[in-house]
């Protein structure tokens, strides 16, 4: 089923993939550490939270859909969001401690620093996130497309990124600057989460599919089952080299190994194979449309969700709640973060709706 070019699946993936990751990053935030590492509802969250990888995944596929695919508009879509990027780090962190009392003693020492020492600001204003990881691979996908028609480029560049990962990690050649693109590169500590060595390489495996996808004639049935087969190849293939060596492989989930690597692109792509028998095979359903709308404003949710947890903390403090309070917390800043988006998206219609009801009846 395609409508308008889209793939519902990808659409239903991206839109779960970023609800998922409220639910996880106000457990992260806010879960005391039994509740984080012990509880069932942990365990729990923590399984769904692997949804980053799914959306990176639907994000390459879309790349070869988007309308503005042009050198110049992907050029520029990178930098807007790499510009989105470093403005959600002025409102998570900056502001908190210019205007409410600063962020949290125990937050700034998880992070291994000393509160009040000015450099934290320099060090959060940076922090690395998933919207930098977009942003610059974007940019390098604009430079792919440009100069290669062939699908096999992304495909051979994201295996080799895999590869390769583990042995540049943590290079800085010591050169202020430098430095800290190196870590946006391949980052060893949690000043950049998503290092593109080897995040990079779940985004173009998916642009892999997408270009063999637009080869095939939008053929979704082989496009699904293409990434059914390769998914569980990827995946056997990771976990061997992960029970081979569980430390150089896996690592941690934030700079994984090449076995975790090709584990977890493998998983997320037998995931979007069965989320694709859903949408094939359920009717659209209010369930359906949310999560396509929550697609639909991706980057809108996950930096409002990601200012409002972070703000949260002024008032509910860090890492010390348990089960149902985290519950509670993560349905509201979810239903926060859905509320201050509509209210973006509409509120010159709203704001006409408060001038003249009347006007507003009749369009209806």
């Amino acid at each position: 089923m395609q409508t308008n070019n889209r793939i519902l699946a990808i659409d239903f993936a991206r839109g779960l993939s970023v609800v998922l990751m409220i639910l996880v990053h106000t457990m992260l935030v806010y879960g005391d550490a039994a509740t984080r590492n012990e509880s069932v509802l942990g365990q729990v969250v923590h399984i769904l939270g692997q949804g980053a990888p799914m959306f990176l995944v639907s994000m390459g596929i879309s790349f070869v859909f988007s309308r503005k695919q042009s050198f110049r508009g992907s050029l520029k879509r990178g930098g807007i969001i790499l510009l989105a990027g470093y403005t959600m780090n002025i409102l998570k962190f900056i502001v908190p401690t210019l205007f409410f009392g600063g962020l949290p003693v125990p937050f700034v020492e998880a992070y291994g620093m000393t509160y009040g020492d000015p450099s934290n600001m320099v060090f959060f204003l940076l922090l690395g996130d998933i919207l930098q990881l977009a942003g610059l691979t974007l940019i390098l996908m604009a430079f792919i497309v440009r100069f290669s028609k062939s699908k096999y480029v992304p495909l051979v560049l994201a295996l080799l990124i895999v590869m390769v990962s583990s042995e540049l990690r943590g290079y800085r050649p010591g050169i202020v600057g430098l430095d800290y693109i190196c870590d946006l590169l391949w980052g060893a500590t949690y000043q950049v989460y998503f290092p593109m060595f080897p995040w990079s390489a779940f985004i173009l495996i998916g642009l892999f599919f997408g270009m063999w996808f637009r080869e095939k004639g939008s053929d979704q049935a082989f496009l699904f089952k293409s990434m059914l087969v390769v998914g569980l190849g990827l995946l056997t293939v990771g976990v061997l080299m992960c029970l081979y060596d569980f430390t150089y492989h896996f690592g941690d989930y934030y700079h994984l190994g090449p076995g975790g690597s090709l584990g977890l692109m493998g998983l997320n792509l037998v995931a979007l194979w069965a989320v694709n028998l859903l949408t094939t095979h359920v009717k659209t359903n209010r369930a359906f449309k949310f999560l396509y709308y929550c697609s639909r404003n991706v980057t809108s949710l996950y930096i409002t969700q990601w200012v409002l947890i972070n703000w949260g903390m002024s008032v509910f403090g860090f890492w010390g709640h348990q089960g149902v309070v985290v519950l509670s917390l993560m349905l509201l800043f979810l239903l926060l973060s859905l509320s201050l988006v509509y209210l973006k998206n509409n509120y010159r219609t709203l704001l006409m709706s408060q001038k003249n009801p009347e006007s507003l009846s009749k369009s209806t």
